[in-house]
């Protein structure tokens, strides 16, 4: 499952820092705390190894 967007590439490598252990949890903010929470570190590696080449800043809503 790539990322949709820059943010959500961003986000998913901020999560899967934490999962880690290389960053405290309590440092995230937003989507990335929802993120560590909710997805396998697997999940969570797909999406921020995806290029940011072409990808929108931010997702569209719809």
């Amino acid at each position: 499952m790539p990322a949709k967007s820059k943010s959500q590439q961003k986000a998913a490598g901020a999560a899967l820092s934490a999962k880690r252990g290389e960053t405290d949890k309590s440092d995230l903010k937003g989507a990335s705390r929802e993120m560590v929470e909710s997805m396998t570190e697997k999940e969570l590696e797909e999406l921020a190894s995806t290029s940011r080449k072409g990808k929108p800043d931010h997702a569209s809503k719809s």
